[in-house]
């Protein structure tokens, strides 16, 4: 399964929206109503997903769909 399809699998799971609400430029929490726990949650289920650490610093920055497929890929190529 590519990155992308895993992270809107979480976040479908995660915040309980329709697939078809989560578009590449989707904001988190503007687009998605996450609130800050939901954004720590997130960030949480993409390291376990993923087997990686996300620096909160990192994750913080991460606001879009398409912030977190970015990340995710750099993070788990190679």
């Amino acid at each position: 399964m590519a990155v992308e399809d895993k992270v809107r699998d979480i976040i479908v799971k995660l915040l309980g929206v329709n697939p078809e609400e989560i578009t590449s430029d989707a904001k988190f929490q503007e687009d998605l109503g996450a609130d800050s726990l939901d954004a720590a949650q997130l960030a949480m289920e993409f390291e376990q997903e993923f087997n990686i650490d996300i620096p909160e610093e990192d994750a913080n920055q991460l606001t879009t769909v398409s912030q977190a497929v970015e990340y995710l890929t750099k993070r788990t190529a190679g």
